[in-house]
C-alpha cells in the first residue's frame, strides 16, 4: 500500500514539474502586426525633397510580430497575438506567421485596415519610419480579457508599445497575476504608468527609450547603470539597456551589472535589429540561460540582422548563429 501511494505522490510531482517546464518554455508575444514597404536609397530625403533611385522591398513588420518570428527562428515555442485587417495585408500576415510556425488562433480581425509602415533606409544603414497602425490600435484591454488560456500557459510575455498603452497595461497586470515573466520592449519611446513597473521581470529599452525613461542620458556605462537603477527603483526586477556598437548593460535583480560586448559587423540595415535582441533574450530565458547568457545570445542573433535588409526577412535562424 506504501508502495502504490509513494508511486501515486511521485507521479503528481512528476506531473506538475513537466507541466511547470512546458510553461516556463511556453513564449507569448502581444503587440503589433504591419505591412513594411522598404525604400532603400543612398540617403534620406529632406523635407519636401524626392530622392530619385533606390530599391523597393515589401514584406512582413509590426514590432510584435518580428519579436515573434524572432522567436520561432531562434528556436523557441511561441504564440503572437495581434489584431489585423479583414484585407490582403492581413491575410497574407497571418499566413506568413502560420508559416514561421508561430501559433496564430487567438489573432484578431479589425474593421480597421491592417497596420503599414514605410521606410527609408539611406546608405549608412540609418533608416526612418512612418507607420499608419490601422488595426493594432484597435486592440483594446477588452480583447486581452478574452486571452485566458493564452496567458495563463504562458511562461514568458512579451509585449511592446505600438499598440494602446492601456492594452499593453492590462496584458502585463494579467499576466503577472498568472505568475508570467512580463519583458517590456519600451518601443517606441514614451512615458510608462507607475503601475506598469511593478509588473516587469525583465525592461530591455535602448539609449533613447532608457533616456526617457529615467532621465539619465546614456553615454557610457555609468550612466547605463544609473538608469537601470532608476528603473529598478519604479518596481523592474531585471535591466538589459541596448547601447548598439557600445553593447549591452545588464542588471540582474540583485544591482549587479555585467556588461555584453557588441559584434562589430558590416551593417546595412538596421531594421528589426532590437527586435531580434528581444526574441533572442526570450528564447534563451525560456531555455534556463542567465540573464547574461541571454543578452549575449541576442547580441549574435542581432548581429546578423544588420547585415540584411529589411525587418523579418533579415531575422537569421538557430543554425546561423
Amino acid at each position: 500500500m506504501f508502495s502504490i501511494l509513494f508511486i501515486y505522490f511521485c507521479s503528481i510531482d512528476c506531473a506538475t514539474t513537466f507541466q511547470n517546464t512546458m510553461k516556463e518554455n511556453k513564449i507569448l508575444v502581444i503587440g503589433s502586426s504591419n505591412t513594411d514597404m522598404t525604400v532603400k536609397t543612398s540617403r534620406l530625403p529632406a523635407p519636401g525633397e524626392t530622392v530619385i533611385g533606390g530599391t523597393f522591398s515589401m514584406g512582413g513588420g509590426g514590432k510584435g510580430a518580428n519579436q515573434a518570428v524572432a522567436v520561432s527562428r531562434l528556436g523557441g515555442e511561441v504564440e503572437l497575438v495581434c489584431k489585423v485587417g479583414d484585407d490582403m495585408f492581413g491575410r497574407d500576415s497571418v499566413k506568413r506567421y502560420m508559416d514561421e510556425g508561430i501559433a496564430t488562433s487567438h489573432i484578431m480581425t479589425s474593421s480597421e485596415p491592417s497596420g503599414v509602415a514605410l521606410i527609408y533606409v539611406d546608405g549608412n544603414a540609418e533608416n526612418c519610419i512612418a507607420v499608419a497602425p490601422g488595426a493594432n490600435f484597435d486592440f483594446s484591454p477588452e480583447d486581452i480579457g478574452r486571452l485566458n488560456g493564452s496567458i495563463s500557459e504562458a511562461g514568458i510575455l512579451l509585449l511592446q508599445l505600438e499598440i494602446p498603452l492601456e492594452t499593453v497595461v492590462a496584458a502585463a497586470e494579467k499576466a503577472y497575476a498568472a505568475g508570467a515573466k512580463v519583458i517590456l520592449n519600451p518601443a517606441p519611446a514614451r512615458n510608462l504608468p507607475e503601475r506598469l513597473y511593478r509588473t516587469l521581470y525583465l525592461i530591455i529599452p535602448n539609449e533613447t527609450e532608457a533616456c526617457l525613461l529615467t532621465g539619465v542620458q546614456i553615454k557610457d556605462r555609468e550612466s547605463a547603470m544609473k538608469a537601470a537603477r532608476i528603473l529598478q527603483d519604479k518596481g523592474v526586477k531585471n535591466v538589459i539597456i541596448t547601447m548598439g556598437s557600445c553593447g549591452a548593460s545588464v542588471t540582474d535583480h540583485t544591482g549587479n551589472t555585467v556588461f555584453v560586448d557588441a559584434i562589430h559587423v558590416d551593417a546595412v540595415d538596421t531594421t528589426a535589429a532590437g527586435d531580434t535582441f528581444c526574441g533572442g533574450v526570450c528564447v534563451a530565458l525560456s531555455e534556463g540561460k542567465t540573464l547574461t547568457e541571454a543578452a549575449e545570445f541576442a547580441t549574435r542573433a542581432a548581429s546578423l540582422t544588420v547585415q540584411k535588409i529589411g525587418a523579418q526577412e533579415s531575422i537569421p535562424y538557430r543554425n546561423n548563429l
